[in-house]
């Protein structure tokens, strides 16, 4: 990714700034915690809970390293729905091509094999970058963008995506519901001032450990005033799987 723009302002004068906001952010308060609705399905093993997922990154252990310094391992600050996951206390700064930058993005843990930024869609608007709807793990092709942190920065060639909607599933989940991995369904919620239909909400198989769970990004969430949902259903559907390459 080309990082050029007004040559008045450097990419070092850019790392500058951003590790002087994140200096003063590192020791305070989490963000908020996502909105969730949970709903009993009668007849279904588990119950279906319906997570708001805030952008967030992954990154390698090597990453974390330059990002935060040598040896540097990420805390634990609060463990997710899905055991062994959990938001670190650290977070780093997303710099888009017009030096538009989002100062406070969570890293997720553990580390992974690779980094990966998800955002939503009008972060993407805000920083400038015309990112994919992809399902997790599959960046080929994707957007880049600059990370920094409070010792170093990392300059990805691909790797930012728009979380395409999707619920996990465990063996006996996906048994119940009659689907398939990567197979689409529709999730139904009801709120006061609204009930809506989210379509193709891909399936995300895993083993006996998984919990039911649909994660949303903060756009659809809000667009479908799920803070204040009393319903939230999943329905099955005749389509096929989908890869989302837009």
């Amino acid at each position: 990714m080309s990082m050029t723009g007004n040559p008045e302002v450097s990419r070092t004068d850019v790392e500058h700034i951003v590790r002087s906001v994140l200096s003063r952010q590192l020791g305070g308060q989490p963000s908020a915690s996502p909105s969730q609705s949970r709903s009993t399905q009668n007849g279904k093993p588990n119950p279906l809970l319906v997570n708001i997922s805030a952008r967030h990154c992954h990154l390698t252990e090597e990453q974390v390293e330059i990002l935060f310094g040598n040896g540097h391992k990420l805390t634990p600050k609060k463990w997710l729905y899905q055991e062994g996951y959990f938001a670190a206390e650290e977070t780093v700064a997303i710099v888009g091509p017009r030096r538009r930058m989002l100062p406070e993005v969570r890293i997720l843990g553990p580390c992974r094999g690779a980094a990966q930024v998800e955002l939503a869609f009008t972060d993407t608007i805000s920083l400038g970058l015309d990112v994919p709807v992809r399902i997790s793990g599959d960046v080929a092709g994707s957007t880049g963008c600059l990370i920094v942190g409070p010792k170093g920065s990392i300059e990805l060639k691909e790797g930012v995506i728009r979380a395409m909607r999707h619920v996990h599933m465990s063996p006996a989940d996906m048994a119940a519901h009659g689907v398939n991995d990567k197979d689409l369904m529709n999730l139904r919620v009801e709120s006061p001032s609204c009930t809506t239909v989210l379509e193709n909400v891909s399936v995300r198989g895993g083993d006996d450990k998984i919990k039911l769970e649909v994660h949303l990004d903060t756009d659809e969430g809000n667009a479908i005033n799920l803070t204040n949902a009393t319903k939230v259903e999943l329905l099955k559907t005749d389509s096929s799987p989908c890869s989302c390459q837009n």
